[in-house]
């Protein structure tokens, strides 16, 4: 446990700093330099290479200034090749119109911009069609230049100046959202990366073996895999330029050894030959390459639901502080120029975990085994960065060489890495497009969600605003279904306290008579009171009996009930007895009067439920129906319902 004042200083948000504001040049090729990860990069327009060069100056001018003193972060590449892009189209417009392209200029009245503007965004929509947010990106960067020489240009034309100030002709595209994977892909892809980070630790493994036992292949021979090991740890003895003396030019003719170095199929039928995957394969013994750590990428984004990828993407050394009690992160968000610190637990000491092999697959066993991994990498190219996401590839002149792995080569991505990845049946992942990574940030997010239930700001969690997950992360399969679960219980809480499963119980003649018996009184679910009230009639509803009216399913309180007899025969506290069936009988008279008289979506929402309820007792007692015709025949019975019944359920 670090003691006091031992801790590391936690990094603070602030705002970035402007650059230093001086005058761009006037004269030449104009150029933004910006650092991504470590790398230096220049964005550049050159004027000169336009017919309409003085405007292409004056843009691009606009978008030096405007690059320094907004601090961009990408040195305003999207402002760069708006500027581009519209200088072309220039040149190749106004000639079709009679027009020089050297007389555009902002400040200039030959040549209306405003209308140059409207043609290109037409262009720009053919272009790149329905589903693009191209049009909208570069006009908007394009306008933004125009307000941003309206400072130096003072002589610009009052159209062109409105036009900047408007927005673009065409919004941006809004397609579908991405889904999140489903918990069958997700399990899928977390398996197959735990496969591969295990084959990595193995091949790893033998690799540093064979290192110990190599020596320098000047002096020990080449023709030994061990000393080709050893020749890996010094990049520049290890190119082709230097194994081709040392080899014949036939790969079948090398030594056995050497062959079963290069990736074989089944029936040991090289699948590579030459000494540049002779290289590549050394370095895979001992150095991780950008699709190993796909695998830990892909495990780090699925345990960490508070983390994009770009903050895990950028994750160094001095990032990273092991504690006794896990790791502590301190992530940096770009677009929201947030940094903020995480603590990711270990799991308690004797917690059972359902993996094979060594280590851990929680947050801070992947990160040690990442660091693991790479710590060879580490100690072989000191001179580079202290990033996490350490690769090892030959890059320049095919020599072996280590930066951040950038996962954007298209045999690299993710998707890439999904497509070499097999079940242990030896078929191909199955998984749905598009093979996002940011798909893995959702899913994370829903397995959080399904975790903890509860409302919308508590699954928003803590880097999120609540109407940021309901745009983001709220739209996804998963979410829809539970929501629709909640919905499902509601209604069908709803559906028991209505509904008809407790209908009412028939008490048939023979029971009548012994209703106060105990025997009796325990089949039909009532006590010995209830019984001795029935048999006197103190709880005739004046449809069926009840047994207790101040049990209503229909009100919370314990009033009495207020809906008989109009809901009797959707209570679970009614109680007919046969002397009670010509009643019901003219109930089910009246009922079939009303579906003459009434609408049938009114009439099924009034009566539908009661008259089936009234078709389930008719069933149970049907010898005894003609007799109950006969009896109201004979003495002329007729229905007596409440008049607020009649007026509420009859029109």
């Amino acid at each position: 446990m670090p003691r006091r004042g031992e801790r590391k200083v936690r990094e603070r948000s602030t705002v970035p700093e402007a650059m230093p504001r001086q005058e761009p040049e006037r004269i030449g090729i104009r150029r933004v330099a910006w650092t991504r990860r470590g790398v230096k990069c220049f964005h550049t327009v050159d004027p000169a290479k336009y017919r309409c060069s003085t405007l292409a100056a004056q843009l691009a001018d606009a978008w030096v200034t405007y690059a320094r003193a907004m601090a961009r972060a990408d040195g305003g590449a999207d402002l760069a090749q708006a500027v581009r892009d519209f200088a072309r189209f220039v040149d190749k417009h106004l000639p079709a119109l009679g027009l020089d392209p050297a007389d555009a200029r902002l400040d200039g009245h030959i040549v209306d911009l405003a209308e140059v503007i409207h043609a290109w965004e037409e262009d720009l929509r053919q272009r790149h069609g329905l589903r693009s947010s191209a049009p909208y990106v570069k006009t908007g960067g394009l306008l933004t230049l125009i307000e941003q020489a309206v400072v130096s240009e003072t002589d610009m034309p009052q159209a062109l100046r409105l036009r900047a100030q408007a927005p673009p002709a065409y919004p941006p595209y809004r397609g579908e959202p991405l889904d999140e994977f489903s918990n069958a892909e997700r399990l899928a892809l977390r398996d197959a990366a735990r496969d591969a980070v295990r084959a990595l630790e193995a091949r790893l493994t033998r690799g540093r073996e064979l290192l110990k036992h190599g020596v320098d292949p000047r002096m020990g021979g080449w023709h030994d895999p061990a000393n080709l090991v050893w020749a890996a740890t010094r990049p520049y003895l290890l190119t082709v330029e230097v194994l081709k003396p040392q080899f014949p030019q036939n790969v079948l003719s090398w030594p056995e050894p050497v062959k079963a170095l290069l990736p074989a199929g089944p029936d040991s039928t090289l699948l590579k030959r030459g000494f540049r995957y002779l290289v590549t394969e050394l370095s895979a013994l001992l150095f991780p390459a950008e699709m190993d750590l796909q695998a830990f990428r892909v495990l780090l984004l699925l345990g960490m639901s508070d983390t994009s990828p770009e903050e895990l993407h950028d994750l160094t050394l001095p990032d990273i502080e092991f504690t006794d009690g896990g790791v502590r992160l301190v992530q940096r968000k770009g677009r929201a120029h947030r940094v903020r610190a995480d603590l990711h637990l270990d799991p308690a000491e004797g917690a059972a975990t359902d993996f094979a092999g060594d280590g851990a697959w929680d947050v801070p066993g992947l990160l040690r085994r990442l660091l693991a991994a790479t710590e060879l990498s580490r100690k072989v190219f000191p001179d580079a960065g202290p990033w996490l996401f350490l690769a090892v590839e030959r890059r320049h002149r095919g020599v072996l060489d280590a930066e951040v792995a950038h996962f954007k080569n298209r045999d690299r991505r993710f998707g890439g890495w999904i497509a070499a990845q097999r079940t242990a049946g030896g078929k191909p992942l199955e998984i749905t497009r598009p093979f996002e990574i940011r798909r893995l940030r959702k899913t994370a997010k829903v397995v959080r969600a399904v975790a903890l239930g509860g409302t919308v700001s508590d699954l928003a969690g803590d880097d999120h605003h609540v109407e940021v997950y309901r745009m983001h992360y709220a739209h996804g399969t998963t979410a829809h279904i539970l929501a629709g679960r909640a919905i499902n219980r509601a209604q069908k809480w709803v559906f028991e306290r209505t509904s008809t499963s407790g209908h009412p119980v028939l008490v048939t003649e023979e029971a009548e008579q012994h209703l106060e018996e105990p025997d009796v009184t325990a089949d039909l679910g009532l006590d010995a009171g209830q019984a001795k009230a029935m048999r006197s009639g103190e709880l005739d509803m004046g449809l069926v009996n009840c047994r207790n009216p101040y049990d209503s399913p229909h009100r919370k309180d314990t009033k009495v009930c207020h809906v008989a007899p109009a809901m009797c025969m959707l209570c679970r506290n009614a109680v007919v007895f046969t002397s009670q069936i010509p009643r019901l009988v003219l109930l089910s008279d009246h009922i079939e009067r009303m579906r003459t008289t009434l609408t049938p979506p009114h009439w099924q929402a009034q009566w539908g439920r009661q008259a089936a309820a009234l078709a389930e007792v008719f069933d149970e007692c049907a010898d005894l129906v003609p007799t109950a015709r006969r009896e109201i025949a004979d003495l002329g019975l007729r229905l007596d319902l409440p008049l607020g019944m009649r007026t509420e359920f009859d029109r």
